[in-house]
């Protein structure tokens, strides 16, 4: 098996395996009304990274030549970010709380412009804001998904 075959397999592997997780928690977790979201976002999932599996297999995956050590070392910092989102603050400090927390922390930190700048500073809380609005409105009121209560929200 080639190095740029493996490079592609190995990724849709994992992936495979993490929507099959996925998929089968949303279907054995109760209450079971509460998961219909989820059940229908892990079918996609689960399809998608199928289709993703037989693309790396057959060897018809032929695109990318891998991530370097720099842009790996830029991505760490947003994927420890989420690290904690996911394992710790959702559920510590609720849903709505760790997302706005962890929204504003990703979005200043990939910001380009300088963080002396008290406009930039607001323009940061008024996108995230405005996206944690659509965020509550999509989940909360008009899909009325369960999310996790914490501490705050």
């Amino acid at each position: 098996m080639t190095q740029s075959r493996l490079q592609h397999l190995i990724p849709g592997a994992l992936i495979l395996l993490l929507a099959a997780v996925v998929t089968w928690l949303s279907f054995t977790q109760q209450p079971a009304e509460s998961f219909l979201f989820p059940r229908v976002i892990s079918i996609a999932f689960i399809g998608l990274a199928i289709w993703n599996f037989a693309r790396a297999a057959l060897g018809l995956a032929r695109v990318g030549g891998g991530i370097s050590p720099q842009i790996a070392m830029n991505i760490l910092p947003g994927l420890v970010i989420m690290f904690v989102y996911v394992f710790w603050a959702a559920k510590a400090l609720g849903f709505y709380t760790a997302s706005i927390i962890a929204f504003f922390a990703v979005y200043s930190l990939y910001d380009p412009v300088p963080f002396s700048s008290v406009k930039d500073w607001i323009k940061r809380a008024m996108v995230t804001a405005a996206f944690m609005a659509v965020i509550y409105g999509l989940f909360f009121m008009l899909l009325q998904v369960q999310t996790p209560r914490g501490m705050f929200f």
